[in-house]
C-alpha cells in the first residue's frame, strides 16, 4: 500500500521501521521538532533522520497546516499511520485516505487515552498494559479498534521496563494490522465508552511526592519515575531530593506522614498514608537517593540521623 506517516520519538521511529521493513511504499512522513521538553527527550530517535535517509520526503511540524494537506493529497495514500503524533489530527487529514488512518496507541484502549500511558497505568498498578492499533475518528483515541495487544506489569517493573516491552510490539502490531486492513479482512472493535479515560501530559510537577498516599502508591510512582525519566521528588532540609529506589517496608509505622523515622534492612523509612497516625500503615523505605548536585547515594549514607521531615515544598 502507498502509506503516509504521522509519527514522533522512538515510536514514530519503530512504527516507520515496520513499514518499511513490510514493503509499503511510504509516500511522506510529518513528524515534530526536536523538543526540549523533558519527557520529549528521553526515547527520542529520529523519524526525520530515518525518512530521510530512505529518501522519503518529509515535514517537520508541531500540528498539521494548509501545506500538509496540500502535500497528503498531492501524495495520495491508501492509509495513514499515525504514532506518538502529539497535536489534533483534523478530518481533512485522517479521512484523506481511502482506508482512513490508523492510528497506534501504548495503552490498552478504551482506558489511558492521551498521553504518558504506561507512566499513569504503573502508578495505578494496572495488572498490564499493551498497544492498541485502532482507526482514527473525531475524538482522540477513540476509533475503532483493529489490534490490540498486552504484556503483564510484574511487581518491580519500572516504566522503563514497561516501555522496551511494549515498543517492541509496535513492529508486530503495525505489520500484522496493515495486512488486515489491505486484505479486507479486518473486522473492527467499538470502544466501550464507558470504560474509557483519558490523561494529561506529564510535567515535572507531576512528580512531586505526596507523603499522604499510600507507602504501596508511592513506591509506584518511584518506579514509574525510573531513569531517564525525571525521578519522583521529594524536598529535605529545602532542598530537592529524588528518590531512585524504594520499597515498602516490612513493619507497620505510627505518625505523621514525610517523618524521617527509623532504619530497616538496607534503607530509611519514612512515614506515609493520611492515617498515619492510627500505626497500622507500612512506611515507604527508601533505599537510594539523588541530590541536587546529581550525588546518588544509599539511604543509610544520605540519612546520618533520624527525625525531621521530608515534604512537598523546600
Amino acid at each position: 500500500m502507498r502509506v503516509a506517516m504521522f509519527g514522533y520519538q522512538t515510536w514514530g521511529h519503530r512504527t516507520l521501521e515496520a513499514l518499511l521493513s513490510g514493503g509499503h511504499e511510504v509516500v511522506l512522513v510529518v513528524t515534530h521538532p526536536k523538543s526540549e521538553h523533558a519527557y520529549e527527550k528521553i526515547w527520542s530517535d529520529s523519524v526525520a533522520d530515518l525518512a530521510e535517509a530512505n529518501g522519503i520526503p518529509t515535514i517537520l511540524r508541531n500540528r498539521p497546516d494548509d501545506e500538509v494537506v496540500r502535500r497528503l493529497t498531492e501524495a495520495a495514500p491508501d492509509l495513514i499511520v499515525a504514532n506518538n503524533w502529539r497535536t489534533w489530527l483534523p478530518p481533512e487529514i485522517y479521512d484523506l485516505p481511502r482506508h482512513g488512518t490508523l492510528n497506534v496507541h501504548d495503552s490498552l484502549l478504551p482506558a489511558y487515552a492521551g498521553f504518558s500511558p504506561l507512566i499513569w497505568a504503573l502508578i495505578n498498578g494496572e495488572p498490564e498494559v499493551g498497544v492498541t492499533a485502532h482507526m482514527m475518528d473525531a475524538d482522540l483515541d477513540a476509533g475503532e479498534i483493529v489490534l490490540q495487544r498486552a504484556i503483564p506489569v510484574g511487581p518491580k517493573d519500572t516504566t522503563t521496563d514497561l516501555f522496551h516491552r511494549t515498543v517492541d510490539l509496535i513492529g508486530p502490531i503495525v505489520t500484522d494490522a496493515l495486512e488486515l486492513i489491505a486484505s479486507g479482512t479486518v473486522e473492527p472493535v467499538k470502544q466501550d465508552r464507558s470504560k474509557a479515560s483519558f490523561f494529561h501530559k506529564r510535567s515535572i510537577e507531576d512528580s512531586r511526592i505526596d507523603w499522604t498516599w499510600p507507602a504501596a502508591d508511592i513506591e509506584r510512582l518511584i518506579r514509574a519515575q525510573s531513569d531517564p525519566y525525571p525521578n519522583a521528588f521529594t524536598y529535605h532540609r529545602g532542598s530537592r531530593l529524588r528518590i531512585v529506589q524504594a520499597s515498602v517496608s516490612a513493619g507497620r509505622y505510627g505518625g505523621t506522614p514525610g517523618r524521617i523515622f527509623i532504619p530497616e534492612g538496607d534503607g530509611v523509612v519514612i512515614v506515609a498514608g493520611a492515617d498515619a497516625r492510627t500505626g497500622r500503615n507500612h512506611g515507604l523505605l527508601i533505599e537510594r537517593v539523588r541530590t541536587e548536585d546529581d550525588r546518588e547515594l544509599a539511604a543509610t549514607d544520605y540519612f546520618r540521623t533520624m527525625g525531621g521531615y521530608l515534604t512537598g515544598t523546600p
